[in-house]
């Protein structure tokens, strides 16, 4: 009898698929990658068209020799890593470390590919092999060979100029540009005042739209108490209703970066924790007596299509759980993105009848709660539209003109099952509140006219949702780099999280400021997101990716040459204070740190006093103690949380740091004077440095103020 063995990555779909397969098969783990570029050099031949050298990974040699003697009395050996370019690559080197260096073996290796690990999809694989994809893996090495070019030959040079330990990367330090950027453009923002004038009846509102039928802008508080008065008491008539029935659309089933942000959304996870769980469904979870069951389909994917199986198993559980007028006449059929690889399904549940609720008590909190969020979607996009009755009146009094809005749901579609999440709300949005039965002639008291106060915007900060859903419109990375890109520029200390939002270190933005000078064309959105079509191109087998290789090099190293000669160096810059050593009475000193910037003592190294400062809009410098321990316990790791200062003010960290990074906004605990807030006050900084305080609900709740209010609970109490 014929000896066959399956290698996949992961232990875990290793003991899924064993229990597919009969006997004469053997099912292995590579447990990922088994080779790789060396860390301790380059480990690519720039003058040999760009040969990358592999080496075995730390760890691994344990795992290849597994498998060759797994493989030793093997007739077939299938390799089954995941189905993109990193899979490929695996494959491709589990072929090579299982072939004998003269290249003669009398074993035959197959290909075989899956996007979902059920017992019809690996028997179909099995029985339908295939090559491995030597363009795939080339597409691969050339995205590995161009970011260890950068990330080897950049990286030195800020070590040498800023800080030992930096590191720069191709997409990375394109996606820390971004954030900085946004965060120039918020200290930039120059807020501008309007008013809002609202009429207000009994159960519904309208707001002021137009003055002599033209659009109108109440830009100050004067102009806003005319119009008040002028409208005060007056009778507001009804000169015009419209109502129309519009459709709401359901969404296509969840592609990679489609469910990182509605899972950041709904569940606050973070891209890499999304990842990281949807993982563990793909692979398989114990099912009590019917062992490990794969419970979705491949996590990494840019398409939205979806089998013609799953389809109609689908329509069958819609008509049968919400009835006939809940099932569109046809499939609801969505076209991806036209970059869109189109290689792999959409992410769905494998098995229609592992409902979430059924399989709870076999999940984890997180697993239940992100397959609950998959499998709510994919029901919903093959159900019909919801249907919604709008209606918009306008008042007329004297020469002004009021709108009220309202809708009204007739009937619920899609919305029966999901709604997808919101991202940053902006003000002005259309009122979801129904209105009364109204009709043109009628006339109304209003019950009062309510002036308010509002000021413009800057844009918001990004989140980890709004970051992917930026790079991905921007065409920057692919489905599988997304988390790994934002965990990175996190770990790195980059960027920082807080409150859900991505805010630039001192040190970010120094190391972007230092990387666009140096090199403008890596840093550029534009061009990073072309070197991703380029590499799709490889894949395609119509680029040689030495060709690649060749144009990214040549400018890439005369501006390496440039940097290396012209980069400013920040190690030699020191900024002298009046401040005095409290240990030695040395002068202090400004330096740059893994941190940002802090005061060090001049005496070094005899003396290493050092401390956190402050400094106010008049250029002031304020010594501030490193450290204080607070009450509060980390939401992480339960160690003590420590109050330290940072470009935008005093924030909390954890006193485990580095090993635990987690940090919050410094809480006042005075709550919000926002009516109908729930958040608490929290400090910030201007640009200039003057302190002011909003809230903990921003963006949902934009209230600040310069002074802080008495504490009314307390004050209660």
């Amino acid at each position: 009898m014929k000896k066959s063995v399956v290698i996949v990555e992961s232990p875990a779909k290793a003991k899924t698929i064993n229990k597919f397969l009969g006997r004469g098969f053997s099912v292995k783990a590579s447990v990922g990658h088994i080779m790789d570029l060396p860390k301790s050099k380059l480990g690519v031949d720039i003058e040999n068209n760009f040969e990358p050298e592999y080496v075995t990974i730390k760890g691994k040699a344990k795992v290849i020799t597994e498998l060759k003697k797994a493989c030793k009395d093997a007739d077939d050996i299938y390799l089954a890593p995941d189905p993109d370019r990193e899979g490929e690559a695996i494959a491709q080197h589990i072929r090579m470390a299982l072939t004998p260096k003269s290249g003669k073996t009398n074993k035959t290796f197959y290909r075989v590919l899956f996007n979902e690990i059920t017992e019809s999809a690996i028997k179909e694989a099995i029985k339908n092999p295939t090559e491995v994809d030597e363009h795939k893996v080339e597409a691969q090495q050339a995205r590995r060979v161009l970011d260890r070019l950068v990330g080897y030959q950049v990286s030195p040079i800020l070590w040498d100029k800023v800080r030992r330990g930096l590191s720069a990367g191709r997409v990375q330090s394109v996606a820390v540009r971004l954030i900085s950027e946004r965060e120039e453009a918020i200290n930039a923002f120059n807020p501008k005042e309007y008013w809002s004038i609202t009429a207000e009846f009994n159960g519904f509102s309208a707001k002021l739209a137009k003055k002599d039928n033209k659009k109108i802008e109440v830009k100050n508080e004067k102009e806003a108490t005319e119009i008040t008065k002028a409208v005060t008491g007056s009778p507001f008539d009804i000169t015009k209703i419209e109502k129309k029935e519009r459709k709401r659309n359901p969404l296509p089933p969840f592609i990679t970066s489609k469910l990182q942000q509605e899972a950041s959304r709904k569940l606050s996870y973070s891209a890499k924790k999304t990842m990281m769980v949807a993982q563990q469904l793909y692979e398989g979870v114990e099912m009590a007596s019917e062992g490990s069951v794969g419970l979705i389909t491949y996590i990494r994917t840019d398409s939205p299509r979806v089998s013609k199986e799953a389809v109609t198993a689908v329509r069958k559980h819609i008509k049968e759980k919400y009835g006939d007028e809940y099932l569109p006449t046809k499939p609801n059929a969505y076209k991806g993105k036209k970059k869109a690889q189109d290689a792999h399904e959409a992410i769905r549940p494998t098995y229609l009848k592992y409902t979430p609720e059924e399989i709870k008590s076999h999940l984890s909190r997180d697993q239940h709660r992100l397959y609950d969020l998959i499998w709510k979607r994919f029901v919903a996009s093959q159900m019909k539209p919801a249907i919604l009755d709008q209606t918009r009146a306008e008042f007329t009094v004297k020469k002004y003109l009021f709108t009220a809005n309202g809708s009204i749901i007739k009937f619920p579609g899609f919305t029966a099952v999901y709604e997808e999440g919101k991202d940053d709300v902006t003000e002005g949005g259309d009122e979801k509140g129904i209105l009364p039965p109204l009709k043109e002639g009628e006339s109304f008291n209003a019950e009062k006219i309510v002036p308010l106060q509002h000021f413009t915007q800057p844009p918001p900060r990004f989140t980890e949702a709004t970051l992917v859903k930026e790079l991905e419109e921007r065409g920057i990375g692919r489905p599988s780099t997304y988390a790994s890109i934002i965990s990175t520029i996190q770990d790195r200390e980059y960027v920082t999280k807080e409150e859900r939002r991505l805010f630039p270190t001192e040190l970010g933005i120094l190391v972007t400021g230092l990387l666009v000078t140096s090199f403008p064309t890596i840093l550029d959105a534009e061009f990073t997101a072309h070197l991703e079509d380029e590499l799709d191109r490889v894949e395609e087998g119509t680029l040689d990716w030495t060709k690649l290789m060749k144009e990214f090099y040549g400018p890439f190293k005369e501006s390496l040459a440039k940097a290396k000669e012209e980069m400013k160096n920040l190690k030699a810059t020191e900024e002298t204070t009046d401040l005095k050593c409290e240990k030695c009475k040395s002068p202090m000193v400004i330096k740059w740190g893994r941190r940002g910037k802090f005061l060090a003592c001049s005496g070094y190294p005899e003396c290493k006093s050092t401390s956190d400062f402050t400094k106010d809009e008049n250029g002031k410098i304020t010594r501030v103690e490193a450290k204080t321990e607070t009450d509060e316990k980390c939401p992480n790791c339960n160690s003590p949380m420590v109050i330290k200062t940072g470009r935008f003010g005093r924030f909390l960290a954890c006193s485990s740091y580095p090993e635990c990074k987690t940090t919050k906004s410094y809480s006042t605990g005075i709550p919000c004077e926002e009516e109908g807030c729930s958040g608490k006050l929290v400090e910030r900084k201007t640009k200039k440095g003057r302190t002011f305080f909003g809230c903990s609900k921003y963006p949902d709740c934009k209230y600040a103020t310069w002074k802080l209010p008495e504490d009314k609970d307390k004050k209660e109490d």
